[in-house]
């Protein structure tokens, strides 16, 4: 099949599977007049491939766990270390985002909303400390 069909049935746009295969993930056949030619094989390791990548795993993990995933003779647990790894960044990514959103927070409480040009918002990227920003007021 091209790689349209390959598209809709694996449910990755084509300019999606032209770039796994420049980066080496698939290596789909090529047919007589030089024109991709997509396996079963292959629609189920781009499948493969977009579940890994809705996971949030890396080119490089989806490069690792599919290479494992095609060695029959592999180890789970080199595809739990891999999968371990990842929930620790993605925890660790939490804990950024929770520290942002509190940032933030404290920023829209200490802003006063109107239209004074005073903002520690801005005042807040560009450096001055919140001890130097004025709190809104409700009496302001």
């Amino acid at each position: 099949m091209n790689v349209g069909d390959a598209a809709q049935r694996s449910g990755l746009p084509a300019k999606t599977i032209r770039y796994y295969e420049e980066i080496g993930l698939i290596r789909p056949q090529r047919a007589s007049n030089g024109y991709r030619d997509y396996s079963g094989e292959d629609i189920h390791r781009l499948a493969f491939l977009r579940r890994a990548r809705n996971l949030g795993f890396s080119i490089e993990d989806c490069r690792q766990l599919m290479a494992l995933y095609q060695d029959r003779g592999r180890a789970s647990q080199d595809v739990r270390d891999i999968a371990a790894a990842h929930v620790t960044a993605i925890e660790e990514k939490v804990r950024e985002l929770q520290s942002m959103r509190a940032t933030l927070q404290k920023l829209i409480h200490a802003c006063h909303g109107d239209d004074r040009p005073d903002c520690p918002i801005l005042d807040d990227m560009a450096g001055v400390a919140m001890s130097d920003v004025k709190v809104a007021s409700p009496l302001a």
